[in-house]
């Protein structure tokens, strides 16, 4: 018989379990996180080792495992929910995208059902869909889709998601590169027609910060997450402004705690201690590493 698998990255459980002691919690939430049917994370991931144009610059894989063992990593880790954050490049992907997460939610309790959608004419049907198959958030790449999120096509699935509440989790900022329709303009016009629309802003709108603080300033539903923020890689590219660390900070109760495991060239400590970094302190950490996604997300408490 063979010996049983040693747990996955025992250090980095030990770094990851310490951050989480200093703040007095017992779990991370972690609401951008990526899985995907094999063959798309492999060519996700062909992509990244090419420096593609999306990408722009080298960009190795921490995390490169298979699927059972990445999910085991993010256990260790302490990270109690995540997502399967996924998305379409071309009409007709999003539907068997959709199937494929429900199935993974499905023999994955602790991941937040994710779906996604295009801008096609199939999308409403597409998202009614993933809601009664339990869809809790949904993933809109503006940048890799490179769509417009006022095509008229869409009108229909933002009414959706604005009735449901159901979040958006939105790449709509310009890092690392621009894409046609990133940017806050196009965002800013989506919700002055959407106003009730849940839109978390991935990246925190890297590079576009200060631009998206001010749409989650005025609208009072749309939250930020953390992905890949103040981290090393993105600061040498993309500095977070430290003038705008107050306005973070008064956002405390709308920042989530996003990743962008596995697809990350650093380690997953690396990305919470970036976090700690602002100096914002304690309590902004706690609410943005767990207790705000247990809210948004209606979690159970802890026992």
């Amino acid at each position: 018989m063979s010996p049983p698998e040693e747990p996955p990255r025992r250090g980095e459980q030990a770094e990851v379990a310490a951050f989480r002691q200093a703040l007095g919690l017992d779990a991370l939430i972690d609401v951008h996180t990526h899985f995907m049917p094999e063959r798309v994370m492999a060519k996700v991931w062909a992509y990244f080792d090419a420096a593609g144009p999306l990408v722009g610059r080298a960009w190795p894989i921490a995390y490169r495992e298979e699927e059972r063992r990445r999910v085991e990593t993010l256990r260790g880790f302490g990270v109690r929910a995540f997502t399967s954050m996924l998305y379409p490049h071309k009409p007709g992907m999003a539907r068997w995208l959709n199937d494929w997460a429900a199935d993974f939610a499905a023999r994955t309790p602790d991941c937040l059902h994710t779906a996604t959608f295009f801008a096609e004419p199939g999308a409403p049907d597409d998202v009614r869909r993933a809601l009664a198959q339990g869809a809790r958030v949904f993933k809109c790449h503006l940048q890799v889709g490179g769509y417009d999120p006022n095509d008229p096509l869409l009108d229909d699935v933002w009414g959706l998601l604005a009735d449901t509440g159901v979040p958006v989790v939105t790449h709509c900022g310009s890092g690392p590169v621009p894409g046609p329709f990133t940017g806050p303009a196009p965002v800013a016009a989506l919700l002055a027609r959407h106003p009730r629309l849940r839109l978390v802003v991935a990246h925190l709108g890297m590079p576009e910060y200060e631009d998206f603080l001010g749409l989650a300033e005025r609208h009072e539903r749309v939250l930020l997450d953390t992905t890949m923020a103040f981290t090393d890689f993105s600061e040498s590219a993309a500095p977070f402004p430290p003038a705008a660390l107050p306005r973070l900070s008064a956002l405390a109760d709308r920042v989530l705690l996003g990743t962008d495991f596995p697809n990350i060239p650093y380690s997953y400590a690396h990305a919470l201690h970036a976090l700690e970094s602002t100096g914002l302190g304690a309590a902004w950490l706690r609410a943005v590493c767990h207790d705000n996604a247990a809210r948004l997300f209606a979690l159970p408490a802890l026992p």
